[in-house]
């Protein structure tokens, strides 16, 4: 199960840390990511972390603004948003889900167990 929580309102340029608690699983076997999905708009992948936390990696519209980040110790997954815009409206989900290289990259995977998600809105 995952569990996500730090949503809320936000005004242009603010910041939020958004967290996952992930239970039921061993954490540390699992990639896990963000996603979001804005009204009308398909889910996107936010963010991506390898089970080590050793590779990281970000959507273009995110990069130097996000950081993605985990404890496996505490079982738990956070997302620091910073200089945050209207467009990062949206509902954002967790998912554990596996890396694969692919084309000389790793490729994130999404797997079965999603987060019911947290609101994000940035609003002046």
């Amino acid at each position: 199960q995952l569990v996500e929580s730090g949503g809320g309102l936000v005004q242009p340029g603010g910041s939020l840390r958004l967290s996952c608690r992930a239970s039921g699983f061993i954490l540390d076997y699992w990639a896990m990511s963000w996603y979001r999905q804005a009204p009308g708009k398909e889910r996107e992948l936010v963010s991506a972390i390898s089970g080590a936390g050793d590779n990281t990696n970000y959507a273009d519209s995110v990069k130097g603004r996000f950081i993605i980040s985990r404890d496996n110790a505490k079982n738990m997954v956070y997302l620091q948003m910073n200089s945050l815009k209207s467009e990062d409206t949206a509902v954002y989900h967790c998912n554990a889900g596996q890396f694969t290289p692919r084309g000389g990259t790793l490729v994130y995977d999404s797997g079965p167990t999603w987060g019911q998600g947290t609101q994000v809105t940035v609003s002046s």
